[in-house]
């Protein structure tokens, strides 16, 4: 079964909204581990958005499973993933204009610079993930700059409008997990994934993570974060073991 890593941004979000010290998206990132979270994922944005660098140190002090440090390959925050140490690194796009990280990195065409910070990273004992769209020749590039996993882009699974373009994207997502199995990577897979649509992907066996922020913490406004984690991972359990008994 794959393991589930929530991201924690959206709590920060919301404490950037006023500007204050509330909610604490480290006490979140405790609560998400009570709830059964495998892996604690944020992303420290060059524009700092949401996530502050003084979250970065006092995350790393309080989580106890795998902290995944999502990230641009500048300079400036690369250094600052060498000082903190986080289990893993998933580079990713970033543009000021969009709302949230939208598509994957293009690997292909920065494939002589993204080495260079595998390189850099990995000689830390970080494992490098990339966040890239299920493209053949994206995963490829990956493999070929030294990353350890490629995290797949959902969003054109998560916002296909027809059960048509749902089946398309889902199966496009398949025979990229299967690429990037026989390239020798671990494969993820996060964005825009939420309670009613995680299942098709959570019965295919092969996925080792899955990374899901806002769903998560939109359902914790209701219910507590701890609560809202363990739903998402009963039904990680739940779909797995439909695959299982395939």
């Amino acid at each position: 079964m794959a393991t589930l890593g929530v991201n924690v941004d959206h709590v920060a979000t919301i404490r950037q909204a006023r500007r204050a010290d509330e909610p604490d998206p480290v006490w979140a990132a405790v609560e998400a581990q009570l709830g059964g979270a495998d892996c604690i994922t944020f992303h420290l944005r060059e524009d700092r958005r949401h996530i502050l660098d003084r979250d970065v140190p006092l995350l790393r002090q309080v989580v106890n499973v795998k902290l995944n440090m999502e990230m641009a390959s500048a300079e400036e925050i690369v250094a600052i993933a060498c000082v903190h140490h986080p289990r893993q690194c998933t580079l990713v796009p970033e543009s000021r204009q969009e709302i949230t990280t939208e598509g994957g990195l293009d690997v292909l065409r920065l494939r002589r610079h993204l080495a260079e910070v595998v390189k850099r990273l990995k000689a830390e004992g970080i494992l490098v993930s990339a966040f890239v769209e299920p493209h053949a020749d994206q995963i490829r590039a990956s493999a070929e700059a030294g990353f350890d996993a490629a995290e797949l882009w959902t969003g054109a699974y998560a916002n296909a409008k027809s059960k048509e373009d749902a089946d398309a994207a889902l199966a496009a997502l398949k025979s990229a997990l299967a690429l990037g199995l026989d390239l020798g990577l671990a494969v993820h897979a996060g964005h825009g994934l939420t309670y009613r649509n995680v299942g098709p992907l959570a019965a295919v066996a092969g996925f080792s993570e899955f990374n899901i922020g806002h769903s998560i913490v939109a359902r914790a406004v209701l219910v507590g974060m701890r609560e809202a984690v363990a739903e998402m991972k009963r039904l990680l359990v739940r779909y797995s073991q439909t695959e299982n008994e395939r």
